[in-house]
């Protein structure tokens, strides 16, 4: 069987169509938690995912605040054709540190669904698990999941945006 080409996932209903979908303008709120179940912040976020690279990605740059202080980062998402997986690089300046994270996540028609890892303090590294839902042409949920090295897992970030009119 002949690999998809990037052309013919551009189409309706390919995945890189499905990724132009995410590209305009957006607001929302962005909800942070430490501990499970436990809000610690609720800040306004604005954000701008566009095409790069002919369309073969989409970089998200955002800004929003944490605990009042200025929060700015990018994400770079995409999907590999070859292996039939998404993927994603992450950086800002609060959540990354001075690190970019990368996610791999196989394709399972649900959205787009990653997963990556960061060094812990001390101690196995933590896993970190990106999710990317758009219920909606103007809606889309961004949301972040902390594993601890056991496996347990907790919603960490979840950004609902909207898109700007």
């Amino acid at each position: 069987m002949a690999k998809r080409t990037f052309e013919e996932s551009s189409k309706e209903g390919g995945l890189h169509h499905r990724l132009a979908q995410l590209a305009g303008e957006w607001e929302g709120t962005t909800k942070t938690w430490f501990e499970p179940d436990k809000l610690a912040d609720e800040s306004p976020w604005r954000g701008t995912l566009r095409l790069v690279a002919g369309g073969r990605f989409v970089l998200h740059e955002y800004e929003g605040a944490m605990q009042g202080k200025p929060l700015s980062g990018v994400a770079l998402y995409g999907y590999h054709l070859d292996p039939d997986r998404f993927e994603m690089a992450w950086a800002d300046n609060f959540h990354t540190g001075t690190s970019i994270m990368y996610f791999k996540g196989a394709n399972e028609g649900r959205g787009f669904n990653v997963l990556g890892s960061y060094e812990a303090p001390s101690g196995p590294p933590w896993g970190w698990r990106t999710e990317i839902q758009q219920p909606a042409p103007d809606q889309l949920i961004i949301t972040h999941y902390n594993i601890t090295p056991d496996g347990q897992e907790a919603k960490g970030v979840e950004t609902v945006y909207r898109r700007k009119r």
